[in-house]
């Protein structure tokens, strides 16, 4: 006579199938996340790269700028001190020819 499995040994092994095929995509599952915390982290160190860099030009800008202001801002007032001195030359002829 042939052996008929019971409806609970049956259930069992559906149970034992079910965690066995669990088990191994939870296993895929921790695998890709790892994958992904690694991605994060390696995004995570060239963004501080990327903001140290912008950090860094960006001084290198301000510094630019500074030092172009200065050389502007003197030869304005040079440019107002010439232009101060033409006009009281003009002011002086002006008044020998009235």
């Amino acid at each position: 006579m042939r052996y008929v499995p019971s409806y609970k040994e049956e259930l069992g092994a559906q149970q034992a199938e079910t965690r066995r095929h669990f088990d191994a995509v939870a296993e895929g599952l921790r695998g890709q996340m790892r994958l992904l915390a690694e991605g994060v982290a390696t995004l995570d160190e060239k963004l501080n790269r990327f903001r140290e860099e912008v950090a860094g030009e960006l001084q290198e800008m301000k510094t630019m700028i500074r030092i172009s202001y200065a050389e502007l801002d003197r030869r304005i007032q040079e440019l107002e001190s010439n232009y101060a001195a033409l006009n009281e030359r003009v002011e002086r002829l002006e008044a020998r020819i009235a």
